[in-house]
């Protein structure tokens, strides 16, 4: 049996996207009911208070990561609060008031959502009861977004009376998508337009360490990464008048995820896919990254040049490769979309990154033994590398307890 492009393209179509996210798609249950929920300009914030509170004394405002539409509480609260460490029945025991700020568009640019932080703190100030000074911070793309919002208020002269700024395994210094990955999402388009959609959008590609806006392109920063990086440093790149903390979802002794180098991935076995070949990236020149074929078209190569070995690099880790095998494998029995997918996971943010004391440029500063450097190494005030590496912004136990310690 063979499929047909127009089959293929109707089946994409109907089925769920193919969107790299960490967690659930659903939540198990929904979130409590907000005490408030605030309406801002590109967004929504909901606030839980503490124990003991009857309005917004002691705020700690956490901003949303990444993904495709717009913020779902559900799901943030399922995150956060359920699937490790109940890091916000914690804050809220500790008689802390919780502000989950989201956005109408996960995808949107870093700097348009900045302005829903910016809202969002100016709210809190607006409302909070007594002189206590905010915590204001967020998980992966969340922790750039209210990064740049407190720099842009400084550099403003603006007092956004915020003690603390925290990031949790956000991407400094850049995210990583395999460019496997990247090529096949584009290379599928005009059959289902979703994957690649969410790589091109505005905020994958400012988190981006190197991207990919067609499969035949040649690896690198996207202009809109240089972009958000020049205005990051208009405004002094980083916030000077808080404590800067951050922590990482992968460890501080330079030990990898045991993901190998140039091992197949993702393994076309239908029909459909028979030929394509996703692989984990290698150091090197002209190495090959991906096969592509999909239905009717004939196989084409990807390859690339002068790149680490970042999938197995430390870092908080992204099951990139498995999402997809998992949706393909949904089309499988009827449209000879089977796969074989020997490797699930990928490195989604080094350490380096999250700790801001390196680019992911090179073996060398990818598998670096963080706990060795000098403390000036790093622009922060301080950090925390997790005993092992985890799945990215996974809530511990081991990382909420240090940051809890060091809030005000």
């Amino acid at each position: 049996m063979s499929t047909t492009e127009e089959q293929a393209a109707a089946a994409l179509k109907a089925a769920d996207p193919v969107l790299l996210a960490t967690g659930a798609r659903t939540a198990t249950a929904p979130a409590p009911a907000p005490d408030e929920t605030w309406q801002l300009p590109g967004g929504t914030a909901w606030v839980y208070y503490g124990e003991g509170h009857q309005g917004l004394v002691r705020p700690v405002l956490m901003a949303d990561g990444f993904n495709t539409g717009p913020s779902d509480l559900d799901l943030s609260w399922e995150h956060l609060n359920r699937r490790g460490f109940p890091l916000l029945d914690e804050l809220r025991r500790r008689r802390r008031d919780v502000v989950l700020v989201g956005y109408d568009e996960r995808s949107a640019s870093i700097l348009d959502n900045a302005r829903v932080a910016t809202a969002a703190i100016d709210r809190a100030l607006a409302q909070r009861l007594g002189g206590e000074r905010l915590v204001v911070g967020g998980f992966s793309m969340g922790g750039l977004v209210t990064r740049y919002a407190l720099a842009k208020l400084e550099d403003e002269g603006i007092d956004h009376q915020t003690a603390v700024y925290f990031s949790w395994d956000s991407p400094h210094t850049g995210a990583w998508i395999p460019l496997s990955l990247q090529a096949f999402a584009h290379y599928i388009r005009k059959l289902d337009s979703r994957f690649s959609d969410q790589i091109n959008s505005p905020a994958a590609q400012q988190l981006l360490w190197r991207h990919l806006s067609h499969w035949e392109d040649k690896p690198g920063p996207s202009p809109l990464r240089t972009d958000f990086l020049d205005r990051l440093q208009e405004v002094g790149n980083w916030p000077r008048l808080p404590r800067l903390l951050a922590l990482s979802n992968g460890p501080g002794d330079g030990s990898g995820n045991g993901i190998r180098p140039g091992v197949e991935a993702v393994v076309g076995k239908g029909h459909a896919v028979y030929g394509t070949e996703l692989r984990t990236q290698s150091e090197g020149d002209d190495e090959l990254v991906a096969k592509l074929r999909v239905v009717t078209v004939p196989t084409r190569e990807v390859r690339t040049s002068g790149l680490p070995d970042i999938d197995g690099a430390p870092g908080g880790t992204l099951d990139g490769f498995g999402i997809l095998a998992d949706e393909l494998d949904k089309l499988a029995p009827i449209l000879g979309f089977a796969v074989e997918n020997p490797v699930r996971a990928h490195c989604f943010v080094p350490a380096v990154s999250a700790v801001a004391v390196r680019e992911p440029g090179n073996h060398a500063d990818l598998y670096l033994p963080i706990d060795e450097l000098a403390p000036d190494e790093s622009p922060l005030d301080d950090f925390v590398l997790a005993s092992r590496n985890e799945e990215h912004t996974l809530i511990t136990e081991e990382l909420s307890s240090w940051l809890l310690d060091r809030l005000p």
